[in-house]
């Protein structure tokens, strides 16, 4: 039994936070299937750190946690360093996965 308060002032982030995670998940995933993916080690680790940190921050605001917007700065920093990642693959999933993280910090910026 669970209750979803969708009236969650940050839901937005939160439902943002959650399309990252698993953008990046799908986009690491492909990764891990391109021929050059030795070449991806640093892109797919940063994909890796990237989902994890969505999925938290998205946990620390679903509890409304009191350092929730602490760690949701830093996972705008991932998100940035992400999309950069993300940016240097001229993959179609790559160029999805950038933008949606690019996404993710516009609306962590919208909320402060």
């Amino acid at each position: 039994m669970g209750i979803v308060n969708m009236n969650n002032k940050n839901q937005t982030c939160i439902d943002e936070c959650n399309k990252c995670a698993q953008a990046c998940l799908e986009c690491m995933k492909m990764c891990l299937d391109e021929p050059d993916a030795a070449n991806r080690k640093k892109c797919i680790a940063k994909l890796h750190e990237c989902a994890s940190i969505c999925k938290e921050a998205a946990s620390f605001m679903a509890a409304d946690s009191c350092h929730a917007m602490e760690l949701c700065k830093l996972c705008a920093t991932i998100c940035n360093e992400c999309a950069q990642e993300c940016g240097a693959f001229k993959d179609d999933h790559c160029a999805k996965c950038a933008a949606e993280c690019r996404k993710c910090v516009r609306e962590y910026q919208s909320m402060q």
